[in-house]
């Protein structure tokens, strides 16, 4: 490898409380050259915290792939650059891969600087047996819905997915069609200051949120058992 050439940095943040950024992360983002990040404003609420000074460039699902070139170019030539996400680790439901896949392809180092992520910290709660589980990542809205819940209700272990507020109750109902003996672990808002976590059948989920529809907000992440 060419030792000249710089790093990819994919870096994890937080989602939702900012004490969770870890030491290691913020010295990375001081001292990185830029950050490719999915929106600017939300990066400089993290970096401000901080009081990181790094110059930040958009890098999200929209961006022409020329840019994901130019960026690695910029690598090539010896900066060293990172790529978070709004909330969360890079790669897991956004377009963080194409990027690191990108660096692969040309040969340039990509070092993990690991952190919070949803699915770590429902699982961490969780209380069943999750050494192994699905992670299906968002269900579609509307071509594939059906095949998606079908593919939760047949699987022999548990199946972890995120959600929005806009679907998740009507998403709850169709599982509940496919799988009325299914179990659900909910998490919403997790590490923010409304986080809650919701346990039983998903009978008893739906209800619960039917009767407190002003908790239908945040994001969900979600999991299903048998």
């Amino acid at each position: 490898m060419d030792n000249e050439k710089g790093t990819l940095y994919v870096v994890a943040t937080p989602i939702g409380n900012l004490s969770d950024m870890t030491f290691r992360g913020v010295d990375i983002l001081n001292d990185v050259d830029l950050i490719a990040c999915e929106d600017t404003r939300v990066t400089r609420k993290l970096l401000d915290h901080y009081d990181i000074g790094t110059k930040t460039i958009i890098y999200h699902q929209h961006t022409r792939d020329n840019k994901a070139g130019e960026i690695i170019n910029e690598i090539r030539d010896g900066k060293k650059i990172a790529v978070v996400t709004d909330a969360g680790t890079p790669g897991v439901s956004d377009p963080g891969n194409k990027l690191v896949a990108l660096a692969v392809e040309n040969d340039i180092k990509v070092e993990p600087i690991p952190g919070v992520s949803a699915i770590n910290a429902i699982v961490s709660v969780a209380g069943i047996d999750m050494q192994k589980f699905t992670f299906l990542a968002y269900p579609p809205h509307k071509k594939g819905r059906q095949t998606f819940f079908t593919k939760v209700s047949e699987s022999d272990v548990p199946v972890i997915y995120y959600d929005s507020v806009h679907r998740v109750l009507k998403n709850l109902k169709l599982l509940q069609e496919l799988m009325p003996e299914a179990q659900i672990i909910l998490g919403r808002e997790l590490t923010k200051m409304y986080e809650e976590i919701v346990r039983g059948g998903v009978g008893d989920i739906i209800e619960y949120f039917e009767n407190n529809s002003d908790k239908i907000k945040g994001e969900f992440v979600v999991v299903v058992y048998r």
